[in-house]
C-alpha cells in the first residue's frame, strides 16, 4: 500500500510552546478588537476573542511563525479542528517579507472535523483585496495564521489540534 508522505507544522499538546504565534487585531489601524491565543485544558490551541466594527474595525488574526518550510513534496495543508459553526480564513505567506498573503476561507460545522486546502486554491490577498497575479506556487511556506472578521461584532473560538502538509 503507497504511503501518503506527511510533514507536521504544529501538533498540540498541553505543553506545547506558543510563543512563536502572534495575535494581529485591527487595533493595528485604530481598531477594537481583541483576540486571543492559548493552550487550553485539553492541549489545543484556542484562538478566540471579540470582533468590534468600532472605529473601521472587524478582524483580528493569529499568525505562526516557524522555520520556513520546503513544500515541494505536497500539494495541501490539512488541519485538524473544531470551529464555532463560522466562517474563517486560512492564510499563509511564502516569505516573511512578503506583504500579501495567500487565503481560503473554510467555514466550520461546531464538530471535530479535518479540513483540506490544495496549494493551489490559495488565492492572493492583501488588506482585503484580491491581487491580480497567481495563486500560491507551494514552494515555502513562512507563516500561517487565521483571520475571523465577517463584518459583524461578534464573539469566534476556533480549536486546533493538528496542522499539516500532505
Amino acid at each position: 500500500m503507497l504511503q501518503m508522505q506527511t510533514h507536521s507544522i504544529v501538533d498540540f499538546s498541553k505543553t506545547s510552546n506558543i510563543e512563536n504565534w502572534l495575535i494581529v487585531d485591527d487595533v493595528v489601524m485604530g481598531g477594537k478588537s481583541s483576540g486571543l491565543f492559548k493552550i487550553d485544558d485539553a492541549g489545543n490551541g484556542k484562538f478566540f476573542g471579540e470582533i468590534s466594527l468600532d472605529n473601521n474595525g472587524g478582524f483580528s488574526s493569529v499568525r505562526y511563525r516557524g522555520a520556513t518550510i520546503s513544500t515541494d513534496r505536497y500539494s495541501k495543508i490539512v488541519m485538524r479542528i473544531k470551529g464555532d459553526g463560522k466562517r474563517y480564513q486560512f492564510r499563509v505567506k511564502e516569505q516573511l517579507d512578503q506583504r500579501h498573503s495567500y487565503v481560503a476561507y473554510f467555514t466550520t460545522s461546531g464538530d471535530w472535523e479535518t479540513v483540506e486546502i490544495a496549494f493551489k486554491d490559495l488565492f492572493p490577498k492583501f488588506r482585503g483585496r484580491l491581487l491580480d497575479i497567481p495563486n500560491f506556487s507551494g514552494d515555502t511556506i513562512a507563516e500561517l495564521g487565521f483571520l475571523f472578521g465577517n463584518k459583524k461584532a461578534e464573539s469566534f473560538e476556533l480549536l486546533i489540534d493538528r496542522i499539516y502538509l500532505q
